[in-house]
């Protein structure tokens, strides 16, 4: 063997091994076994994993299952991978055994070559164990469910809700901003109603308030953790005060609180809490989609789409066209809906297939989820300040169409009644009149009725236009 690799040893046998990594036999097995995507897991999964292994060898510790002084080196060395000095060495596909198992051997490998070089000894010698010191008193079974709790509700908490609530806040500024703009509405994407531009902005601010209340909604279930169950929930291998003392250094490590899980067996045998969040995620980006749908509407054109709001310019919309500008971050956020809805189909999917005791869909459940908590988070920071915070009205155009539209006849019903405010809408569309031309025409109002009656501002609010 050349001196580019050294020789570890698993249950198998021998492995050739990277002389430079700190992963073994188990991962170097999983790398030749799983060459499917080249999708690995990422720094959230990674660090929720050191998290893990640092508040097992913690409680561990504490309980006196594992020498004091080797603890403190896989603390050590834990905390490295937290940090994401090791995240190369975890290089693992995300397409492996259902448990995660190459995952967590992967960690544990890691951390017992680190914590055996910070021990005083070299790697591959063992001293301190990846099985016996790192694993001690855990299964790949509640490591990994663990550690996809703890990655998803840190990615929840720390990324998805912060960017909510930038973009929540850029929305209520131009709310603010846009309160005095009247503008047609719009039904069936037809004229309807006059309303403020800043209404419609309300209802884009109250989706994201309400997009935060969901994704808050389910982090009590996400919050429970696997850990302590071993191998099928009977607890098999492990000091009883295990579960809740790990909780305890997990929830001090990450900032967020966590629990041991009400049920074992449920929380091995079936992931419902991550299907359940993470339709919160579909749900936050299907609104994310409609507000940037409706933003590329009302900033279409420049000349000849509705053209009531003014668009960032953002960068060059076409390499034929000169001078054209599209919506591209707003398209960025429709494409990033897509992609969630499609990790929906996937996590549901797994979570609905678990088996007997243990759900085999563990690693794509964790890659999916924290791809779409990034996907949002991510978006949300970018739409919100570099799309909608850039936006402006475009009050002097508003205020022509309004003037234009037939909906404004609506108004009439309680003057001139259904049919008369139907002929009147009907005559100024074929006669291309205003609604107000065609009332003062036919004599049904006279022009002091008609400024109360078709006063656009006022048909913004509830009650009835011309009632003394």
């Amino acid at each position: 063997m050349s001196d580019e690799f050294r020789t570890e040893r698993d249950s198998l046998g021998e492995m050739e091994v990277p002389a430079d990594a700190y992963w073994g036999a188990q991962t170097q097995r999983a790398i030749q076994n799983f060459p499917i995507s080249d999708v690995t897991f990422g720094r959230r999964f990674v660090r929720a994993l050191g998290i893990v292994k640092k508040a097992a060898a913690q409680a561990n510790r504490d309980l006196e299952m594992i020498p004091e002084d080797k603890a403190e080196c896989i603390i050590e060395a834990a905390d490295e991978v937290i940090a994401g000095d090791h995240d190369d060495q975890f290089p693992v596909d995300v397409f492996q055994t259902g448990s995660g198992t190459s995952s967590n051997m992967n960690a544990n490998e890691v951390i017992s070559n680190r914590a055996t070089e910070l021990y005083g000894g070299e790697i591959g010698t063992r001293e301190i164990h990846p099985n016996d010191h790192v694993n001690f008193g855990q299964s790949s079974n509640d490591v990994v469910p663990t550690a996809m709790h703890v990655a998803s509700l840190e990615a929840v908490e720390k990324d998805v809700l912060p960017a909510l609530k930038t973009l929540r806040d850029a929305l209520a500024e131009k709310e603010s901003e846009f309160e005095n703009v009247v503008k047609t509405g719009r039904t069936h994407l037809q004229d309807a109603t006059p309303i403020m531009l800043g209404q419609e902005f309300s209802g884009y601010r109250t989706q994201v308030e309400k997009g935060i209340s969901r994704v808050q909604d389910v982090e009590g279930r996400l919050s429970e953790l696997a850990l302590g169950g071993t191998a099928v929930g009977t607890g098999l291998n492990t000091h009883p005060e295990f579960p809740e003392k790990a909780a305890e250094y997990i929830s001090e490590e990450s900032g967020v609180d966590f629990r041991e899980a009400d049920n074992h067996f449920e929380a091995q045998a079936a992931h419902d809490a991550m299907s359940e969040a993470h339709g919160a995620l579909r749900t936050v980006a299907g609104s994310l989609n409609k507000i940037a749908n409706d933003l590329r509407l009302l900033a279409s054109g420049p000349r000849n789409g509705l053209g009531e709001i003014d668009q960032p310019e953002n960068q060059p919309g076409s390499s034929i066209m000169p001078g054209k500008i599209n919506p591209v971050v707003a398209e960025a956020v429709n494409q990033l809906h897509k992609q969630v809805v499609g990790n929906d189909a996937a996590v549901s999917a797994g979570a609905a297939e678990g088996q007997i005791d243990l759900n085999l869909y563990k690693p794509v459940l964790a890659s999916n989820f924290l791809q779409s908590a990034r996907l949002i988070a991510n978006g949300s920071e970018v739409f919100a300040e570099k799309f909608v915070a850039k936006l402006e009205a475009d009050e002097e155009y508003c205020a022509e169409r309004v003037e234009q539209s037939m909906a404004l006849a609506t108004a009439l019903n309680p003057a001139i009644g259904y049919d008369k405010a139907s002929k009147v809408a009907k005559k100024a569309l074929a006669e291309d009149k205003t609604i107000r031309e065609v009332v003062l025409e036919e004599g049904y109002l006279d022009e002091d009725e008609v400024d109360e009656v078709l006063d656009p501002a006022k048909m913004t609010e509830r009650g009835i236009l011309g009632d003394e």
